[in-house]
């Protein structure tokens, strides 16, 4: 990454976040983030993943609405748009926005607009933005969440038990690059049932219910009367699911508010 980044422009600072037991820790990546940047002073944070790339106009519309006072304490979601695989030459940044339309399992307001959201379940960290007061009032991602699933649907949570407004934001665009993809994601299995049973502690329900489901007719898991909940079935370590974590790809879908690679907190000051 450092390589990529040396002769860009602005500088961007690195930040390491070791990985703990092969488990990519998502939530605790972007808690490093946000803290560096607001120990340099930034008053805005901008989250976007990795394999996104930014609208044109994504910084300067989450800059122009966070700076109304009317939305300084929202956490503000710009629209995201899964890209169509790009031609040899790559994707033409110029036309990128005329590729693909936003993801149809979110609201998508219009450039200039911005929609009251009514339900803090649809948060998704791919493209998000908030002030710092928003971001103290919150208190960042729970870190108990490592790999794939449910730290941003926790972050919804907390968000909504914090009283603060999901605002989706039209105008600040961003196109989720291509990647091969699977459903469900028997790659993530044992990270989805292990987050999913922290969030089921810490919320009383359980998240990612459609994936969840769709394990359990695959035989992958079972439901325990016993335990009261999801348990990972014999066929799961001895079959498919074993062998599609080698390195089975996968990002979200409308199962799943989900993140697919690391975030990254941009600062604006």
């Amino acid at each position: 990454m450092g390589t990529v980044l040396a002769d860009r422009g602005p500088a961007a600072r690195i930040i390491d976040c070791p990985v703990r037991e092969g488990n990519l820790p998502l939530a605790r990546a972007r808690n490093l983030g946000a803290s560096r940047a607001l120990q340099d002073g930034a008053d805005l944070l901008v989250f976007l993943d990795v394999d996104c790339v930014p609208g044109e106009r994504l910084l300067e519309r989450y800059i122009e609405v966070a700076s109304d006072p009317a939305y300084h304490h929202a956490l503000l979601c710009g629209t995201v748009a899964y890209l169509p695989p790009p031609g040899p030459d790559g994707y033409d940044l110029s036309s990128i926005h005329s590729l693909a339309e936003p993801h149809p399992g979110r609201p998508a307001p219009a450039p200039g607009e911005i929609l009251e959201g009514i339900d803090h379940k649809l948060f998704w960290s791919l493209s998000f933005a908030l002030t710092a007061d928003t971001w103290h009032a919150i208190g960042g991602f729970c870190e108990e969440y490592e790999g794939y699933g449910g730290e941003d649907t926790d972050y919804g949570q907390r968000a909504h038990t914090a009283d603060t407004r999901l605002l989706w934001v039209g105008g600040a665009p961003a196109f989720h690059q291509y990647h091969p993809t699977s459903s469900p994601p028997v790659g993530h299995l044992r990270d989805i049932l292990r987050n999913a049973a922290i969030f089921q502690r810490r919320w009383g329900w359980w998240p990612m219910n459609g994936w969840l489901d769709e394990f359990a007719d695959l035989g992958l898991i079972h439901w325990s009367h016993a335990t009261g909940r999801w348990e990972l079935s014999a066929a799961a370590g001895e079959g498919q699911a074993t062998k599609a974590e080698a390195g089975e790809p996968h990002v979200p879908t409308d199962s799943f508010t989900g993140s697919a690679a690391q975030g990254h907190a941009s600062e604006t000051g």
